[in-house]
């Protein structure tokens, strides 16, 4: 989510122009695909690009025998599924955490989540696409079904390379679709092992494809005739690239989760350590590599000199380190050189157009992407950049009243997270009430959504298809059919 390299990584004029199939000639991407360990730069996993041609083409053989499938069927594969997460558990966090550089603790926490993603899903499917039956004219029934769609892409990003693709995969195998699955190129090696799992537990390998590529193979996917729809996770730039791509095809779903410029507004409260601790972990959880991280701390001018004080109290007793470092770090490396070269770029700009650094970001190795927390009042900038800047730094931004403050944190395309931390219950009502995001909290971080509530936003940051809870509202299509077991009909005017 919001991740800049991502599965589908092509700039939106690049997309425009490029062709419209995946049959038609151009240069291929040859070379092998490889990831590296961001902790050590070593290599971790190496492996050829796919045929996009081959495997659209398994997938649409394969599919009708899947959606013919009972449901009940259909949801013991699922948990054979979560079982087999079960049993590779630590093998699966190992590779998350070597493959993108999360702390061990943090990637155990995501095979968790996989794995918790089948009862959700199962839960959510009976909820929101149940059947039903009620009664028509002339003594019929009307009812109300639900629909596999086809052959559906899942393009997953890096930044959580086994649970966001698997918010998808799950609920779409769940409604009856096949699922092509092609992971970020930058974590191959955890999207090889979730799709063996699903493979294990009985789910075909062409049902449930693995499509390793990277950009190229992407695009061929995106327009490739033979699929149906497109879920992405990553980043605005990527999605909007999709979105381009697929204009003029309203046949195919796209449902886009995408990243946010997040805001965090810290308001009234005696407890300002407890609003310290929540504001850190919003901006730099993962790195602050995370869709919902908080972007941009905006706090009421009376508060700025105690809340500042503390926030970086704690923002410099946090670890940075490796995967399997001892004591456990709170956070590791961004994914990559480039990334980090990007952020020290963007923080220098914000520090050069008027930024004033609170705490410096620091790098401490050129070969490797280990970034400290970084902290910049903006205040005083002309024009603040609205963009995601996809890491470890936190734009403070300070107001004098209430207005102001909900008016600076709308003042972004995106939509996806905001939390208010501190305030009375009126301050919350208004706060919920004029936000523009998907997700508003109050007293909670803005990262670490429920998987029982949806998943998405508004603006730059997804176009109105949230997964988590509702991803079950895309992966199927509603039918609705009038039904009798005999036909009746009369025309009662017109006729001589």
């Amino acid at each position: 989510m919001g991740a800049t390299a991502s599965a589908y990584s092509t700039p939106p004029a690049t997309v425009a122009s490029d062709r419209g199939s995946a049959g038609q000639e151009r240069a291929r991407n040859v070379t092998d695909i490889i990831s590296y360990e961001p902790a050590t730069g070593a290599e971790i996993w190496r492996g050829k690009p796919c045929n996009v041609d081959d495997v659209v083409s398994r997938a649409r053989r394969a599919w009708p025998t899947w959606a013919a499938q009972p449901l009940a069927t259909r949801i013991e594969l699922l948990r054979r599924f979560a079982n087999e997460v079960r049993k590779e558990a630590d093998r699966l966090a190992t590779t998350i955490a070597r493959e993108v550089g999360k702390p061990l603790w943090e990637a155990r926490a995501e095979v968790e989540t996989v794995v918790a993603k089948v009862e959700v899903s199962i839960r959510a499917y009976a909820e929101r696409t149940s059947q039903r039956k009620f009664d028509s004219a002339l003594q019929g029934t009307m009812a109300v079904r639900h629909k596999p769609h086809g052959v559906l892409v899942v393009l997953g990003p890096f930044n959580f390379p086994a649970h966001l693709p698997n918010a998808h995969i799950v609920p779409a195998l769940l409604a009856g679709n096949a699922v092509i699955f092609k992971p970020s190129e930058k974590a191959p090696a955890t999207g090889e092992m979730l799709a063996r799992c699903f493979h294990r537990a009985g789910i075909s390998a062409a049902v449930m494809q693995l499509a390793v590529g990277g950009p190229l193979e992407g695009q061929d996917l995106v327009a490739h005739e033979g699929i149906d729809g497109v879920l992405f996770t990553g980043s605005a730039n990527t999605g909007i690239s999709i979105n381009r791509r697929l204009a003029a095809r309203p046949d195919r779903l796209v449902a886009l989760e995408m990243g946010g410029n997040n805001p965090i507004v810290l308001w009234d409260t005696p407890k300002l350590t407890d609003a310290a601790a929540l504001i850190v972990q919003s901006a730099f959880s993962s790195a602050g590599q995370r869709c919902t991280a908080a972007r941009r701390l905006i706090v009421k001018s009376a508060l700025y000199d105690e809340a500042i004080a503390e926030v970086k109290a704690i923002a410099d007793r946090v670890i940075v380190g490796a995967p399997f470092d001892e004591p456990a770090p709170f956070m590791g490396p961004v994914i990559d050189n480039p990334a980090a070269d990007g952020l020290t770029e963007s923080f220098l700009y914000l520090l050069s157009n008027g930024g004033r650094a609170i705490k410096h970001l620091v790098r401490t190795d050129d070969a490797l992407p280990f970034l400290s927390p970084a902290i910049i009042d903006t205040t005083a900038m002309k024009d603040r950049p609205d963009v995601e800047l996809f890491g470890p730094i936190l734009q403070v931004i300070r107001v004098d009243d209430f207005d102001e403050a909900i008016a600076e944190a709308n003042n972004t395309r995106f939509g996806l997270a905001a939390s208010l931390v501190g305030g009375s219950p009126q301050d919350y009502n208004r706060f919920w009430a004029n936000i523009r995001a998907g997700i508003v909290n109050w007293n909670r971080t803005t990262t670490g959504p429920s998987h029982a509530a949806p998943m998405g936003g508004i603006g730059l940051s997804g176009n109105h298809h949230p997964t988590g809870y509702y991803a079950a509202d895309y992966c199927a299509y509603p039918v609705a059919s009038g039904e009798m077991e005999q036909p009746r009909a009369a025309i009662g005017v017109g006729l001589r």
